[in-house]
């Protein structure tokens, strides 16, 4: 397990998770999207609902997240978001595989920063384990909406 970076971000609301909370990106309905997926956790209320549209080559092309509930699930779905244009749907589920090892302690974000982006703020996160499931939870729709469609399209 790794340690807790010593970070100065100002503990659990740093400048980039305020930011992404406060200016959410991607927030535009995608039409005709290829992926749609929405996750609800009754305990706190958090919700989000995420659209994905893909490219010929199967790339995501467009990308729409409106999450609902703490600055932490919005923070992480707009960073989803951001993160997710011109990425494969195999490369995304990488990126939630590295996303949920920094979360859990098994990676810090040192190694794979430039992978992360702004997702590496939330590592900050892992300091208060209850608020871990709202980090995740866009990540939890994003990969039910990959699986979904993979089925469907078999």
């Amino acid at each position: 397990m790794t340690s807790l970076p010593d970070v100065p971000l100002g503990g659990l609301y740093g400048h980039l998770i305020l930011d992404h909370y406060r200016n959410p990106r991607n927030r535009e309905p995608v039409p005709n999207a290829d992926i749609e997926a929405e996750e609800f956790n009754p305990f706190c209320g958090d919700r989000i609902a995420l659209q994905l549209g893909l490219d010929s080559q199967g790339r995501v092309a467009q990308a729409c997240s409106r999450s609902e509930g703490c600055s932490i699930i919005q923070a992480s779905a707009s960073m989803m978001a951001d993160l997710a244009f011109g990425k494969s749907l195999g490369e995304l589920e990488d990126l939630a595989e590295l996303f949920r090892a920094m979360m859990r302690g098994e990676r810090s974000s040192d190694g794979i920063a430039e992978e992360l982006g702004d997702l590496k703020a939330l590592e900050v996160v892992r300091a208060y384990p209850v608020r871990i499931k709202c980090a995740l939870l866009p990540w939890v729709a994003l990969e039910e909406g990959i699986a979904r469609f993979r089925k469907q399209s078999e």
